[in-house]
């Protein structure tokens, strides 16, 4: 898994979240692609990645409408364009938060 540059246009949201922290994605994932915790949209992070084979997903907050602690443990959606791939990039995720 890593940070993609590939296009995201087309990802969704399959039922499949991940309990963790902005500050453990920061330091597995580098800075967000996208910033804005103020709580005044959707979401107040994002990051776009892509699995080891290649599919493009995105990792981001949904609805909390208010400013994320980093250290606060919450639920992140994972956007992708099928479930599948969805559980592959949780897996991956997993894997990658707990070394």
């Amino acid at each position: 898994m890593k940070k993609t540059t590939q296009s995201i246009n087309g990802t969704s949201f399959h039922d499949i979240t991940i309990k963790t922290t902005v500050q453990k994605l920061i330091s597995k994932l580098g800075e967000p692609d996208y910033i804005d915790n103020t709580g005044e949209d959707k979401v107040n992070y994002e990051w776009d990645c892509e699995t080891e084979n290649g599919d493009v997903f995105t990792i981001y907050d949904w609805k909390y409408y208010r400013p994320v602690s980093e250290y606060e443990i919450i639920d992140f959606h994972i956007g992708s364009k099928g479930k599948s791939i969805a559980l592959e990039a949780k897996a991956e995720l997993i894997e990658l938060l707990l070394n």
